[in-house]
């Protein structure tokens, strides 16, 4: 493959966006083109920034026969620095707005390199956050009120918040007990949740797509669930019980470690995980295109990385030859 230069020291700032549904090859897309184009990739998930949480967030391996990589502390898949990928404790809530503070920390630092920060991850409300970089209201968490909170259901919450600011209940995800929660302790803060002022990133960002149909991504979630749960998933969710991580925890992380956690415990069997689990990742896929296209329009949506490569050309304006 030939590598492409682009030297960002002398041209214009520019990021490359990837998106896509969950089983769609983000990662290996990414990859693919930051060694076309000279790029370093940062990852847009908020279950990966957790350590020991790889098989089931489908964390790309690490490069550890590199004995380079683990001096610098670099995160290298396949030579290529990835950033925000276990940056923190599944012990400890990892914020959105942690997430947006690293990652402009590390678009600065790949620009300084004078390489392409290329974002890649499913995770659209942490994507939305840092490309129309969000400013987001500053108040502390309250535990105790958390703690309090966390025991009701997403309906009953979603009761509470509609009477404290039917405003922000009006656009909230119905479903999402944690930010609901967040809502809710803005709301008594502050007496409502303000409208979120965004700023968008200083920078044209170019935001690709990738497409399948529906009976595509359900055989690619199939296939990567069944290889995922050979590759070791069920061991992971009880090495991480076995660090001393809750059963309530492992279950807040949704999908993979939601359904595996409930058959470890006996409350449902092997079939009934893997049935469950095929069906929400498949609503999970469709949440996450319903996302994309109403938060981010300008996407270009394709199927081909020969098609991806000349719309990155037209981007950074490289010629041609």
């Amino acid at each position: 493959m030939i590598l492409l230069k682009y030297n960002m020291m002398s041209r214009e700032k520019k990021l490359i966006a990837i998106l896509g549904p969950t089983a769609s090859g983000k990662s290996a897309f990414a990859v693919k083109i930051a060694k076309k184009f000279g790029g370093e990739i940062i990852s847009v998930d908020s279950r990966q920034v957790y350590k020991g949480m790889d098989i089931g967030t489908g964390k790309v391996k690490r490069d550890n026969s590199k004995l380079k990589s683990q001096k610098s502390k670099l995160y290298l898949h396949q030579e290529i620095p990835h950033y925000l990928l276990d940056v923190a404790s599944p012990k400890r809530k990892f914020t959105v707005a942690k997430f947006q503070k690293l990652a402009k920390k590390a678009i600065e630092k790949i620009f300084k390199k004078g390489k392409i920060p290329i974002l890649c991850g499913g995770t659209g409300f942490y994507l939305w956050v840092l490309t129309r970089e969000v400013l987001l209201p500053k108040v502390r968490p309250d535990w105790t009120l958390r703690k309090k909170l966390e025991k009701k259901s997403a309906k009953e919450l979603f009761e509470i918040l509609k009477k404290l600011d039917p405003e922000r209940a009006k656009t909230i995800e119905k479903d999402n007990k944690r930010r609901l929660i967040r809502a809710i302790e803005i709301a008594k803060k502050l007496g409502k949740v303000p409208p979120l002022k965004t700023k968008p990133l200083p920078y044209p960002i170019l935001f690709l797509g990738i497409k399948k149909s529906k009976e595509e991504l359900k055989k690619l979630i199939k296939r990567r669930l069944l290889k995922r749960l050979k590759e070791g998933m069920i061991e992971e969710v009880k090495k991480l019980r076995k660090s001393g991580i809750s059963w309530k925890r492992l279950e807040e992380f949704g999908l993979e470690y939601e359904w595996i956690s409930k058959y470890l415990q006996g409350k449902i069997s092997y079939k009934e995980m893997v049935k469950n689990l095929q069906k929400d990742i498949e609503k999970f896929a469709k949440k996450q295109m319903t996302y994309f296209k109403k938060y981010f329009p300008e996407t270009i949506w394709t199927q081909s990385f020969k098609e991806a490569e000349k719309l990155i050309k037209d981007f950074l304006k490289i010629k041609k030859g």
